[in-house]
């Protein structure tokens, strides 16, 4: 956020949830955001899934959340591996926790990654690179999986040589 700051990155109204996979420091997907939009929004919430090792998790446990700086907030949330995550709901009782971004407008942005083949020849052999790719392309869509919105979902992609 002192980046942003610094560099006097535009802010445009509207909350944005950023799902991410890093425990700390800036999600690649706001990287990207900012980098491409050259803006950001107001209220921003960056969200982290943690699924547990056991099947259910109490709903007292589910989500922490803590504010970074003004108007950022950096929430983790934990499910059972026998659980879906529906990350609206979720969102809705955060406001109890004391997060208070504005659920009226969320964005939603998801990374996708597209497996492509090293151009140097280094990279994985021709089959298993085929497979790995095959595995990506199948696999169900973060905002089905999440049950975000369709229409409140921002995917940022990039291509990935393996």
């Amino acid at each position: 956020m002192a980046q942003v700051v610094a560099r006097n990155v535009p802010r445009v109204p509207g909350t944005a949830v950023f799902l991410t996979r890093t425990e700390r420091d800036t999600p690649p997907v706001m990287v990207w955001h900012v980098k491409h939009n050259r803006a950001l929004h107001e209220h921003l919430l960056v969200l982290r899934l943690k699924v547990l090792s056991v099947p259910w998790v109490s709903v007292t446990d589910r989500i922490r959340i803590e504010q970074a700086a003004p108007n950022f907030w950096r929430a983790e949330v934990h499910y059972g591996f026998m659980e879906r995550p529906h990350f609206v709901e979720l969102l809705a009782q955060s406001k109890v926790l004391g997060c208070t971004i504005d659920l009226s407008d969320v964005t939603y942005y998801v990374g996708h990654e597209k497996v492509i083949r090293r151009a140097d020849g280094k990279g994985l052999p021709a089959w298993q690179e085929r497979i790995f790719a095959l595995m990506e392309r199948n696999a169900q869509h973060v905002g089905k999986f999440f049950d975000l919105p369709n229409d409140q979902v921002v995917e940022i992609g990039r291509q990935i040589a393996i």
